[in-house]
Formats: C-alpha cells, structure tokens, sequence
C-alpha cells in the first residue's frame, strides 16, 4: 500500500493556491466549484478544499503533516535554493538519517513536509535503531543546486508519508497493523511510526499535541481524509482518534 492524496479544507483557497503554487512548487491540475487538485502533473497529491472561516490547524487530533516525497536528492537541494532565494518562511530542517527534510506550514497552518529519501540499502532493515533528528546539513545539500530558476516541484514527487495527531498512539497501532500496517519504528509511547512493503513509514501516529483529543465535527475544518492507495478492497472508515481514512484498490 502507499499513500494517496491528502484532503484538506481551507479558509480562502486563492491564498491557499498562491502558496501552494509559489512557495510549495505545486500545479492545479483542476478546480471547480470551490475545491481544487494540485501534483506535479501526475495523479494527484493534495486536494484542497474552500470553507470560508475555517479555523487555523493547530492543537487537535487530524493532520500533523503530509510529506512530499522527491525522486531525489539534487530536487530537495533545488528547492531549498528556491526557499532561501525567495524567502520561504520554514519551520524547521531535519536529517532523519533514513531521509533528510524541510518543514513548513501553509497560511492555515497545516504541517508541510519535503523530503528526499537517504539510498534505501542504508536504512532497510534498520529502520529503529537509525531513525532520528539531527540539524539537516544545508551547506552539503545545497552543493547540489544548480543556480537555475525554480521550475515547481520535481516530476515524480508523490505522497511520502501523513504523520496524524492522534488522541491514542496504542489504539492507533492496533488500527494500521489490522489494516496491514507494520511498525517500523516508535519514539516512547508518544509516537509509532507504520509502513507497508519495508518503507521507513508511510504513516506517523503521535500525540505531541493532541493526547486524548477526540476527531470532531470541527475538525474537518483542517483535515478532511487521507486516501491510501493499493489496500484489497476499497472502503472508508475511521481511525480510533476519527479521522477519515479511505482505502482505494487503486494502485
């Protein structure tokens, strides 16, 4: 399985799609009626959705970020060049060891994620005892820019991995390994890291902001589902905390 597009709800989505497609690097690929699809030209990554007055994403059980995934690593260093040339506010850089990341949040405040993946033979197998955050060697990574105009994301980027806010880590394991999800990772009894087929993960579960927080009606305000793609059968339902997952045989 994999992730598929992340569903959001924002506030005002011509000031979601300025940032989506200036500072993140993404296309429209359509929109209509309030609601538009963004990726880099392939299927779609993020779809954002217009609810006037939406509250700001912070301190709930839904989204702590959705992650990017570039091919490679010279495409994260052409976009770190684009962030420090165009002055994107970050909110952190991070070497994971099994990948290296940048951080942001979007005007409403939902966690962002780009991200190159370390080569896969130095961390399979080893997911636990290697994962961790260590301050991201810019300097190293912005050797490989090449000095060229920003272009928007690189072709081939795709939903990495979601990391959720969840009102229960345990439950939450319990959910995803029915699901077919296996632990790869935990951080104490705070966070679980999930994936499919030897990945580092594909989900996060934490509760760094919303231990025993309940999904509520609300909250679609923020976050409105997660699609995974490649489950055997297609379905929606939600996680322990209630967040909307929908599972797709779509590969």
């Amino acid at each position: 399985m994999r992730m598929g597009a992340v569903h959001l709800t924002v506030a005002d989505l011509d000031r979601s799609l300025a940032y989506y497609e200036q500072a993140i690097g993404l296309r429209v690929h359509a929109r209509a009626d309030g609601v538009a699809r963004l990726g880099t030209g392939g299927e779609d990554l993020l779809v954002l959705a217009e609810q006037p007055g939406a509250r700001p994403a912070d301190g709930y059980a839904g989204l702590f970020h959705f992650a990017l995934l570039v091919p490679e690593r010279a495409a994260l260093a052409e976009w770190l060049a684009h962030a420090a040339r165009d002055r994107v506010p970050l909110a952190g850089l991070s070497d994971h060891d099994v990948s290296e990341a940048i951080y942001l949040r979007d005007p409403d405040h939902h966690g962002i994620e780009i991200y190159a993946d370390r080569p896969r033979a130095r961390w399979e197998g080893k997911v636990a005892e290697l994962m961790t955050t260590l301050p991201l060697d810019t300097n190293d990574l912005l050797a490989l820019a090449t000095g060229e105009p920003f272009a928007g994301l690189a072709e081939g980027t795709t939903m990495g991995h979601v990391h959720l806010s969840v009102a229960d880590v345990e439950a939450s394991v319990v959910f995803y390994r029915d699901l077919g999800f296996d632990v790869m990772a935990r951080y104490g009894g705070e966070a679980a890291f999930l994936a499919t087929g030897g990945y580092h993960h594909q989900l996060g579960a934490n509760t760094w902001q919303s231990r025993g927080a309940a999904y509520s009606p609300d909250d679609r305000a923020r976050l409105t589902r997660v699609e995974i793609l490649g489950a055997p059968e297609g379905r929606e339902l939600r996680d322990p905390s209630g967040i909307p997952i929908v599972l797709s045989t779509a590969a």
